[in-house]
């Protein structure tokens, strides 16, 4: 039996979202204005940084809040007990406000990604479909962005078969895309996004014709003739690379016409054995028969490290796909973006944990990143309307402290540094207000920041680390909300 005749990603949540939205109700607490930041504490793989995508997805989810039947929430909230509760959710639309960073926007440990200004009830059940979105998203945009910084070549993404579910293969292939993928293999994340799908052949296709040296040749010909006019690449591995392959290849594409004039070039693929070997061997016979402009696609399990390790080789590619890598984020497939609450009725809050990495920055939060002659220099977190937040955006003189080492800091004087807020307005009082992004524009987005940092702090190993820091209001906020606490609890007994 089917709960919904679609996917309604606003209900992709946790029960206990729920049962304590149902205890707001009942004590009178849902019209309390909640501030709940989603951010993440430490980046995977040792990176400096992450890429956001999936804000997008994140706007439209908040929005489909509240536009189910009542009867659906019967399915998980049953019972008299929780009628008035299945009420108030059926007319509950979402009527706050959400800023968010952009998609393709590089993004720091503890820095808000997306915050939610909205009644308790509204914001509480975002928590799950929000960090779902997020967390598949920016771990694959993140794992992409490393990928395609090992090469200066193009990388393609094609892991839909990897990947943990159709919805993950297709906003997946969004997100690679934007973190500077040059393409997609899944036709619905370019149908959706208005940009081509890439492909070529698999070795079933080969096989299709008998396994035959012959049936080889017979195969690719045929392919050339069913594509003339468009991108051609022939996989060349099914039985043997150099002893018939690449000889298959070249005796198919003169017997076609396809040469270094063919205006929609022209290539072979390699998906298996001694990739560095073999593309030095396969580009050395090809330029022998004067197909120097035939390009050479590299496939099998490729990630950034063996992409390095090729290119150290020397090895004769030209571009690359990299599959599950990607698509599942595959060295770290868990991105650890949380979702929590940081001021209730303007007062701030925050969660304290014996482990130090948990501990959260309390209050409405603005981040500012600041640069100088184009480079980007420091970001700074705020509280929205502290004295650091106006000093900058006035243009003032600013200072910026480390949180841990007060020594550590640096000036900004006035009219020398230009600064952005990272977190934008996308829903007022409910309505979207965000602009719509193509895809290429994402990536444009993402490229041009990306070059706004060091080389040091964009290489995957031992990157440098880019200054970031909170104001000192944020600090001293921080730290009386956590003196008072501890004063409470020493002096706590029953």
């Amino acid at each position: 039996m089917h709960i919904m005749t679609h996917l309604n990603n606003a209900y992709c949540s946790d029960k206990y979202q729920y049962t304590m939205g149902k205890s707001y109700l009942d004590c009178g607490k849902q019209d309390q204005i909640a501030v709940f930041n989603l951010f993440y504490r430490k980046a995977p793989e040792n990176n400096n940084w992450a890429v956001v995508s999936g804000t997008e997805e994140v706007i439209e989810m908040v929005l489909a809040l509240g536009t189910e039947k009542e009867e659906f929430y019967e399915k998980f909230l049953p019972g008299e007990e929780y009628r008035e509760f299945r009420k108030y959710l059926a007319g509950m639309r979402f009527t706050g406000e959400v800023y968010a960073m952009r998609e393709g926007e590089i993004v720091f440990p503890t820095q808000p990604v997306v915050t939610v200004v909205a009644p308790l009830i509204e914001a509480q059940v975002l928590e799950t479909p929000m960090l779902c979105i997020l967390n598949h998203q920016m771990a694959v945009a993140t794992k992409a962005s490393r990928v395609c910084r090992a090469t200066r070549h193009p990388v393609s993404e094609f892991g839909s078969r990897r990947a943990h579910g159709p919805w993950a293969a297709v906003y997946g292939g969004k997100a690679a895309q934007i973190a500077g993928c040059a393409s997609s293999s899944n036709i619905l994340t370019g149908a959706f996004n208005n940009v081509p799908s890439t492909g070529t052949m698999a070795h079933s296709f080969i096989t299709s014709y008998g396994s035959t040296v012959e049936g080889e040749h017979q195969a690719f010909c045929d392919y050339i003739r069913t594509h003339r006019g468009e991108n051609i690449i022939l996989l060349i591995d099914t039985y043997d690379t150099l002893k018939c392959g690449v000889k298959n290849a070249i005796r198919s594409f003169r017997e076609n016409g396809i040469d270094d004039n063919y205006p929609g070039g022209y290539g072979v693929r390699l998906d298996s054995g001694d990739l560095a070997y073999l593309s030095q061997e396969v580009r050395a016979v090809l330029d022998a028969h004067g197909m120097k402009n035939c390009k050479i696609f590299a496939t099998n399990s490729l990630d950034e490290y063996l992409i390095t390790d090729l290119e150290r080789q020397g090895a004769c590619i030209d571009s690359y796909g990299v599959g599950d890598a990607i698509a599942t984020s595959k060295d770290a497939p868990c991105f650890g973006n949380v979702y929590k609450l940081v001021q209730i009725d303007s007062q701030p809050v925050l969660k304290r944990s014996e482990d130090k990495i948990k501990l959260i920055n309390p209050g409405f939060q603005i981040t500012w990143r600041l640069m100088v002659g184009g480079m980007n220099k420091a970001d700074v977190t705020c509280l929205r309307g502290d004295a650091l937040d106006t000093a900058i955006r006035e243009g003032k003189t600013v200072t910026v402290r480390d949180e841990y080492d007060s020594f550590k800091n640096k000036t900004f004087k006035a009219g020398e540094y230009e600064a952005r807020p990272l977190q934008l307005p996308v829903i007022e009082k409910g309505v979207r207000v965000a602009p719509s992004h193509t895809l290429p524009e994402k990536k444009a987005f993402f490229q041009a920041n990306l070059a706004s940092f060091s080389p040091a702090e964009r290489r995957l190993i031992n990157p440098h680390f880019y200054k970031v820091d909170i104001s000192d209001a944020l600090y001293d906020t921080k730290m009386a909300l956590i003196d008072n606490l501890v004063k409470e609890i020493d002096s706590f007994e029953i």
